[in-house]
């Protein structure tokens, strides 16, 4: 599936339940900011071993994919209430990067 399909199923699943009065950018950055929190609660007082290990865990695993997809969910939702083509962001963005950063 495309970036544009998923962005355009996320409207779609957000609009059908009137949720776009709370889908303002502040308020979208701001549920970004909660979602990373979640993600990293999961890796909070763990050592890299610990991790490692938790990551052969299914369960684990699920919960990491569950609080990356919000995180990316409400980047989404944000890039599209603010007009940002997130495809060409990201390759302008990776294109920024090979130059500051090169090999």
């Amino acid at each position: 599936m495309e970036l544009k399909e998923i962005e355009e199923m996320l409207v779609s699943f957000r609009d059908k339940r009137r949720w776009k009065k709370y889908h303002k950018p502040k308020d979208l950055a701001v549920s970004i900011a909660i979602e990373v929190g979640e993600l990293l609660e999961l890796f909070q007082w763990k050592s890299d071993e610990e991790i490692e290990n938790l990551l052969e865990d299914e369960d684990f695993k699920e919960k990491i994919g569950e609080e990356i997809s919000d995180v990316v969910i409400y980047a989404i939702l944000l890039a599209h209430e603010c007009r940002i083509n997130l495809d060409s962001a990201l390759l302008r963005k990776m294109e920024v990067n090979e130059r500051k950063y090169p090999v």
